[in-house]
Parts: C-alpha cells; sequence; structure tokens
C-alpha cells in the first residue's frame, strides 16, 4: 500500500506540471480536492467494501497532494521580499501534515479506539471541501508572475502597440497614447523597484555575481538550446534521475520499514516502537522547525 502510494505521488508530478501549465492551479487545487475527497471516502468505507479499499484510498490521497503542493508554489511571488520565507512554509506545511494522523492514533488510543477510522475519514472531509471553497473565492485563476516575469513584460516596447491603434486615425493622438503607454509602463517598473526596495539594488548586486559563477562553473547552459529528448539522453538527465530514484527508494524505504528495522537491530520491540514514536513527532516537527532558517536563507542568499 505505502509502495503503491509512494509512486503514485512521484510519478504524478508530471501530468501535474502539465495541467498546472495548461489549466492554472485553481484546476489543480480542485482536482487534488476531488482526488482527496474520494481517498477519505475509500477509507471511511473501506470495511463495508467487498474489496480491499484501503490501497485505492491511499492511491487517491497520495494523488491529491501534489496537485495541491505543487500548484502552491507560485504563492511564493505574491511578496517578493519574502519568496524565500513564503516557499519554506508551504514545504514546512507539507513537511507537517502528516502530524494530523498522529494525532488521530493518538485521540483512537485515548478513546480506548471508539473513534473509528469511519468516523475520522468523515470528519477529515472537511479538508478538501475547505481547499475547494478558498480554490474558488480566494485563490488566483492563474500562477501569480515572478518578478523578473513582470519587469520583462512590463519593459516590453511591444505593449506600447496594439490591435485597436488602427482604429486610430489621428497621428499625433496615436502617438500620445503610445507616449501614455510607455509612461505607463516605466511606472510600473518603478512601482515593483519600489516595492523590492532595497532588495532589488541587492538583487543588481547578486544577479552580477551569479553571472560570474556561470561563466566559471563551466556547467551553466549545458543543455541549453536542445531538444526535450535530446535533455532526456543526456548523462547529465540521466545521472539526475537515478540520484533521485536512489534517494527516494532509500527514503521511502526507511520510512515504511522503520519500526521493523528498529526491532532488528534493538532485539527489543518496546524500544523498537518508542524509536518509532519518535520519529512520528520529529517527521512533522522538523519542517516547522527548520522554516525561519531556510526561509532566512533563501531570502538574503544565492541558491549555491
Amino acid at each position: 500500500m505505502f509502495t503503491t502510494a509512494a509512486v503514485a505521488t512521484n510519478v504524478c508530478a508530471l501530468p501535474v506540471g502539465a495541467a498546472l501549465d495548461r489549466y492554472g492551479p485553481r484546476v489543480c487545487g480542485l482536482i487534488g480536492s476531488f482526488f482527496l475527497a474520494i481517498g477519505a471516502m475509500f477509507f471511511s468505507f473501506a470495511s463495508q467494501l467487498p474489496f480491499d479499499g484501503y490501497i485505492p484510498g491511499y492511491l487517491f490521497l497520495a494523488l491529491g497532494g501534489p496537485f495541491i503542493f505543487i500548484s502552491s508554489f507560485q504563492l511564493s511571488n505574491t511578496f517578493p521580499r519574502h519568496s524565500g520565507f513564503i516557499l519554506a512554509l508551504l514545504t514546512g506545511a507539507f513537511d507537517s501534515s502528516s502530524a494530523i494522523f498522529l494525532f488521530y492514533r493518538l485521540i483512537y488510543d485515548a478513546s480506548n479506539y471508539s473513534f473509528t477510522p469511519h468516523q475520522f475519514f468523515l470528519v477529515y472531509l472537511i479538508v478538501p471541501v475547505i481547499i475547494s471553497i478558498a480554490q474558488v473565492f480566494l485563490m488566483p485563476k492563474f500562477s501569480y508572475k515572478t518578478v523578473g516575469e513582470l519587469v520583462t513584460q512590463a519593459e516590453d516596447p511591444s505593449n506600447d502597440i496594439r490591435p485597436t491603434d488602427q482604429h486610430i486615425s489621428d497621428e499625433s493622438r496615436l502617438a500620445r497614447v503610445r507616449e501614455e503607454r510607455r509612461q505607463h509602463r516605466e511606472s510600473v517598473v518603478s512601482e515593483i523597484t519600489s516595492l523590492l526596495g532595497r532588495k532589488g539594488e541587492e538583487a543588481n548586486k547578486q544577479t552580477q555575481a551569479e553571472e560570474r559563477k556561470k561563466q566559471m562553473s563551466g556547467v551553466w547552459g549545458a543543455l541549453h538550446g536542445r531538444s526535450a529528448f535530446q535533455q532526456i539522453k543526456s548523462p547529465w538527465f540521466i545521472l539526475i534521475t537515478l540520484f533521485t530514484v536512489v534517494q527516494m527508494v532509500r527514503i521511502n524505504y526507511f520510512v515504511a520499514t522503520i519500526r521493523t528495522q528498529y526491532e532488528h537491530l534493538l532485539s527489543d520491540h518496546e524500544k523498537a516502537v518508542h524509536v518509532n514514536n519518535v520519529f512520528d513527532v520529529a517527521l512533522p516537527l522538523g519542517g516547522v522547525v527548520a522554516i525561519p532558517m531556510i526561509g532566512l536563507v533563501l531570502d538574503n542568499t544565492s541558491t549555491p
């Protein structure tokens, strides 16, 4: 069951990216909410189904996560000054989301098993409902653009020329209208710069430093100008794919077998259970604790 869900989560990233580019974050969020609701229903009524409903339930929960998580990355562009911190918040929230099932286990044990999975997952349906409402009434239909995209769009002189210009016969009036558009573009760029404040000046210096690093690295641009198929065949893609595969197998294997491994290593079931319980708390807690530090680093340093 865990293997099926882990594979689905990682393979799902490709169609999520395609849907995000084509239909935007709102549609992706609604699709993810639908999958979460289906998964919760399977878990809630698994005992009443003529087949093992836990496997498809876990599968749909795994499919819903990437649709919601990946489509939320664009929210880091809402406040450019703190984009790194916002991105760290989103990632930390995703890592910490497993805590809800930890809380359920504690409640389940404390209630002497009276709060059944059927009841819990019916309550859990609130999550996809809230996400759906937020996507429809609060979240943007299209992704927020980065500062670089906004500046590039604002600085593009072709925006001064529009199809409606052909209806303006007076040359002097047409020139005046285009001049007003140019001034508007420049004011937009100025507003973006003032929004970033001092960070805008630092960004220019950092950009120059990044360019020097790119020239010295010998790596930057190695796949520029190549088709998607050529990039997939290149050693760059193959090696990073192999690295990712090994790391994902290692991480997921450890998470799925931690209690079994420590029962073997410690030769003590009680100690293994204790280690497992500590890990259940440390996994979501680690995301929360690391958020301020990661956000600070992302907002004030370069990626390398």
